[in-house]
């Protein structure tokens, strides 16, 4: 699969130059980006991009058998009509199901109690015709006589929300557009959401009185700094709407009382820089989780009614091994979860002090909270998988402290985990930081250095990954390979303090630990250069095409999934919507000369050199406004015209979707069996 069996497209060279603190950037393959976005219209573009399409159906063509394989094996471990674990809630059970072969969920209830069980929204039925169609977030009004909803039908995360009726199946006539997809209900007739500017920022929350005009509808709160988003949520006891506002680093919260959702939004702490905190409600308190004296954050709380931050009482101190990632609180008891040695823990915290810690059957595992609904209960519903255990929802009973497993993933086509083996590793990063790797592979895999990895890798914003399970890359593994997750620094694995040096100043840290795991992997006798695949989406994407730039040699192949690649250009773009909110991250290259200067050095679409590169696939959603389409482009453009090997390079773009690709269930499943063809032509695996 190195050779393309037809000439790829060539973008046309345009020239495009800007300057900045002295250094002119020329961008010949800025007319990718159609001047009208987020409408995609120019022919131009347009046909560039059905031309890369073309050209990789027909490289494609070949192995669509192995293609098709694939997808019937992914398909099988799918469950045709899986159903979720019904969540208490109120004096109801909420639920979800699949119908054999629908792409999409349907939504149902039934009484606690027992009686007659209605299906409130079928998705099926509401994404008909659609080419994309996602479901946000339903919410039942608090006395569940109606219900919210929002959804979005091409993929730009520009929400629609809408309401039902789930006792007669009637629509509302109410309809709210351009929000981001939050409902949140302050009384039975009162719904609050935000709104998006003309970026796509949610920038103000407004309130809706049930069957009146969107047009009517009283701002509440207006966010005026371009890099703050706007949030929304409801503390589970009911009490108050939350709005949150703030950026990776700051942050600010409001209450409104949801007994008088007119009230104006009351202050908890005033945002200054650096500074994140979040707020849940228990009786006469609020909980605050703070960095304010610790990075990796303690536990405070302030009486309701005067909640400003010299009234903030410690109930838990930071400290350096013990990361808190959040609180939940219910009537009587307080669950508190945090990292420690990277992997996740959860307490329960009486009033009386007893303390509850879940136990977890396995040394690396991924856990936390499942869907808990009710304030007032005697169990907490939580997640649970490894790399090697498939996902379970489990019940952790109070009382007796007992663990009631009431689902565990089913795998139709069969699964036997004693045929695979899971490690945890180190590898040393050249300034000596301990990377962590989580591994998985079948029981047989060589240690000659012949076997193939997959290394998969993010590395940004805080966002640890888990070691959790996953049905799809069985395909990989039954075929030989080890599957790899490089716990690269920019995540949150280790604490903040693994965040915070992994960005900014420090973000190449991320691309050099990433490098680390895999020459520790070949150390180990688990492989050997070229006989690595590596996968990032996103963020992780950057990650994927700054280690191509430095170490090409060391990977067999790529996958670049919506791939953050021209950081550059689009943190000096503040006309797009994440570009403010991103300087915290990445830094502001148009007022500071060394952020630019940083950026400059690593962004993977300034970076692209006269070298052989490994093969590569791209993927791109054209109305993705999270990692706009040109980016993947113009990188596929530049490398087919800078790089000088003949591997093979494609770019996939979904014309019908965004950010998180395909939709339905089954479409997602083509996609991840054609990456995986991919990956297993490149590495000339002979049991594919």
């Amino acid at each position: 699969m190195d050779e393309a069996p037809l000439p790829p497209p060539v973008a046309p060279r345009r020239p495009s130059s800007r300057t900045f603190h002295g250094n002119t950037l020329a961008d010949p393959y800025a007319w990718l980006r159609d001047p009208g976005y987020p409408e995609v219209t120019d022919a131009d573009v347009l046909a560039y991009l059905h031309a890369e399409n073309a050209y990789a159906d027909a490289v494609l063509a070949a192995d669509r058998p192995l293609i098709e394989r694939l997808f019937e094996e992914l398909k099988g471990r799918l469950k045709d009509d899986d159903a979720g674990v019904p969540t208490p809630h109120g004096p109801w059970l909420y639920g979800w199901r699949f119908r054999p072969g629908a792409q999409y969920r349907e939504w149902y209830r039934r009484p606690k109690l027992g009686g007659e069980e209605v299906v409130f929204l079928d998705e099926p039925a509401l994404a008909q015709d659609k080419s994309y169609f996602n479901l946000r977030t339903y919410s039942p009004c608090p006395d569940h006589r109606l219900i919210a909803y929002a959804t979005d039908c091409d993929g730009s995360e520009r929400y629609v929300i809408e309401l039902v009726d789930p006792a007669t199946g009637e629509r509302l006539a109410d309809r709210l557009v351009n929000t981001s997809g939050t409902p949140v209900w302050g009384d039975t007739a009162t719904l609050f959401y935000a709104e998006l500017n003309e970026q796509l920022r949610p920038y103000r929350v407004r309130r809706h009185r049930l069957g009146t005009a969107q047009d009517d509808d009283v701002t509440v709160f207006e966010e005026a700094d371009p890099g703050f988003f706007v949030g929304l949520g409801r503390s589970l006891s009911g009490a108050f709407v939350m709005i949150q506002a703030g950026d990776h680093v700051t942050s600010e919260v409001h209450l409104i009382p949801t007994h008088a959702p007119e009230t104006a939004p009351r202050l908890v702490a005033a945002r200054r820089a650096g500074h994140e905190y979040a707020v849940t409600h228990q009786g006469q308190r609020l909980l605050i989780v703070t960095n304010d004296r610790h990075r990796n954050f303690r536990l405070v709380e302030a009486p309701v009614e005067t909640p400003g931050e010299t009234h903030w009482r410690e109930l838990k101190p930071g400290a350096d091994d013990v990361y808190l990632v959040g609180v939940a609180a219910f009537e009587d008891f307080l669950v508190v979860v945090s990292r420690e040695r990277g992997l996740a823990q959860v307490r329960i915290e009486r009033p009386d002090g007893t303390l509850l810690t879940v136990p977890w059957p396995e040394p690396a595992y991924a856990a936390g909270l499942g869907a808990n609904a009710d304030y007032r209960t005697d169990r907490l519903r939580l997640r649970y998988s490894s790399m090697v255990t498939p996902a379970s929802v489990i019940d952790f009973h109070l009382d007796d402290q007992r663990l009631e497993v009431l689902k565990v993933q089913e795998i139709p086509s069969g699964y036997d985990k004693t045929r695979y083996r899971s490690e945890r590793l180190e590898a040393t990063a050249p300034d000596g930081a301990k990377v962590p790797i989580s591994l998985v592979y079948p029981d047989d895999f060589p240690k000659d250095g012949s076997g193939p990895v997959l290394l998969y890798g993010y590395g940004a914003y805080g966002m640890g990954l888990d070691p959790g399970f996953g049905t799809a890359r069985l395909s990989l593994l039954d075929r030989g390979f080890a599957y790899a997750i490089a716990h690269v620094r920019g995540g949150d694995e280790l604490g903040r303090g693994w965040y915070e040096a992994g960005k900014l100043e420090h973000k190449t840290n991320s691309f050099t630990d990433f490098i680390a795991a895999a020459e520790h992997l070949i150390e180990r006798g688990l492989t050997r250069p070229g006989r690595i695949a590596i996968e990032g989406g996103s963020a992780g994407g950057m990650l994927v095409g700054a280690v191509l730039n430095l170490r090409p040699e060391l990977w067999g192949c790529a996958l670049a999934l919506v791939p953050f690649v021209d950081v550059l250009n689009t943190m000096l773009d503040e006309t797009l919507p994440l570009t403010p909110i991103e300087w915290p991250e990445w830094g502001n290259p148009i007022t500071d000369p060394d952020a630019f200067a940083r950026l400059q050095g690593y962004c993977p679409y300034e970076n692209v050199r006269a070298k052989a590169y490994p093969p590569i696939l791209a993927r791109a959603g054209l109305s993705d406004p999270r990692v706009t389409y040109w980016e993947p482009a113009k990188w596929v453009a530049k490398l087919r015209a800078t790089k000088t090997d003949d591997h093979l390079l494609l770019l996939r773009t979904n014309m019908d979707a965004g950010h998180f690709g395909a939709s339905g269930r089954y479409d997602e499943l083509a996609e991840r069996a054609e990456d995986y063809a991919f990956v297993l032509r490149c590495l000339g695996h002979a049991r594919a």
